[in-house]
């Protein structure tokens, strides 16, 4: 698709509900994966009709309106089955994708890692097995161009059981690279070290913040990459955070979230986004400069509540509020805090808001162990963090920071 350029048409269909912003989501995405929007068709009905989803009388419009205004590519908002994508394409005569095969196709073209690579070919491939029929035919005159991209064409000119076999092998790989993540976890979980997960709409400024807050840290080295372009990292990235107050998290930058974000993507992406389930805080990023963020918010708990995550504790962080005309700041009833990334203002209530949330609940005290109780010793070598410790006539000296719990449990123990 690079060096390419597109022209394309954009439809919708209005079912019970306002597509305005999803349909302006779509443009972005459509130039995101480097397309020109040239035209927008709309139409209200109760259902989507089975064979070309928009109604028949609209089909012969939109073929028209694509000649018309040379149109080479019409991208539809909502997924297709494989048979409207033949019907469809057979009536107007060029390219036809749906808002699947464009998101796909934009993530195939971002990701970096092994695991990416294999998580977005999944979804492809999940997506194109029972499409074979229609949308195979489709991609094999059309040669390439977007949504051809990863697997492409080459997987469709082979039969059904080899695509298993190929998704089989996928699926297995991705479970191997989950046992190292678990292996990695395990250590976090020994460690004591709380987690802060970074989620959100794509583009709302998630990378930005991680790096705000990891140069407040001194730790410049280990920023992530940060782009104003939509799905401009897809990895998840893992940073450690200690704080002045010698309290230390682990930071959590996640794929950004999309309405309508297909479900088979989200499948793949499984193993990614699981780590947001085993966070302590989510800090659910919204571009508060967007006019409609509360779509956003919206399209951000529908994803959090499918992957299992939606009764996490959480706090909005409106980011840009830089770009806030006459400084008119959100509205909500729910716990929020206001900043700006590019330009670091409020990132001491973001702190203030970790420090609140995780570590209020922790005291630091010194502890004697006698040396004929060592479970309580290894107790808290496992459980605790374990600041100093020191071996003197009469047991274990620990300086340990513990939760209010244990310390109730173990203040027989404390020196003074």
């Amino acid at each position: 698709m690079q060096n390419e350029e597109y022209k394309a048409i954009l439809v919708g269909l209005q079912i019970n509900e306002d597509i305005r912003y999803s349909m302006e989501e779509l443009e972005g995405l459509a130039e995101a994966a480097g397309v020109e929007v040239i035209g927008t068709m709309t139409q209200s009905l109760e259902r989507a009709n089975s064979a070309t989803f928009i109604g028949k009388g609209k089909v012969e419009e939109l073929a028209e309106m694509c000649r018309n205004m040379e149109a080479d590519t019409v991208i539809f908002n909502d997924e297709l089955s494989g048979m409207q994508l033949r019907n469809i394409e057979e009536a107007v005569g060029i390219r036809i994708i749906d808002r699947t095969i464009l998101i796909l196709d934009i993530f195939a073209s971002r990701a970096v890692s092994r695991e990416g690579k294999l998580q977005v070919e999944l979804a492809q491939l999940q997506y194109r097995m029972p499409r074979l029929l229609g949308f195979g035919k489709s991609l094999s005159r059309l040669g390439g161009g977007i949504g051809t991209r990863g697997p492409g064409e080459k997987k469709l000119e082979t039969d059904r059981r080899h695509i298993q076999r190929r998704m089989d092998d996928i699926k297995a790989e991705i479970v191997e690279i989950k046992g190292n993540r678990n292996v990695q976890r395990a250590k976090r979980e020994k460690a004591e070290l709380p987690i802060v997960a970074l989620v959100g709409y794509t583009n709302a400024g998630k990378s930005a913040i991680m790096n705000r807050l990891l140069e407040g840290v001194d730790r410049q080295d280990k920023v992530v990459l940060e782009k104003d372009m939509l799905f401009a990292t897809l990895d998840t990235a893992q940073r450690s955070i200690k704080l002045d107050t010698n309290y230390e998290f682990i930071l959590i930058d996640t794929v950004g979230f999309v309405s309508k974000l297909p479900h088979s993507l989200v499948n793949a992406f499984k193993a990614t986004l699981e780590e947001v389930m085993y966070a302590d805080l989510l800090l659910h990023v919204v571009d508060a400069s967007y006019e409609a963020n509360e779509f956003h918010i919206d399209v951000t708990n529908k994803v959090l509540k499918e992957i299992g995550a939606g009764n996490k504790e959480r706090v909005l962080v409106f980011n840009k509020t830089d770009l806030l005309e006459n400084d008119a700041l959100p509205t909500t009833d729910e716990e929020y805090i206001c900043i700006s990334a590019k330009r670091g203002d409020n990132f001491d209530q973001v702190i203030d808001v970790i420090k609140k949330k995780l570590f209020s609940d922790r005291i630091i005290a010194k502890l004697l162990i006698p040396y004929d109780r060592g479970d309580v010793s290894s107790y808290l070598c496992e459980k605790a963090k374990v600041i100093s410790m020191e071996y003197v006539e009469s047991g274990t000296a620990f300086e340990v920071e513990l939760t209010t719990a244990d310390y109730s449990r173990l203040k027989e123990y404390d020196t003074f």
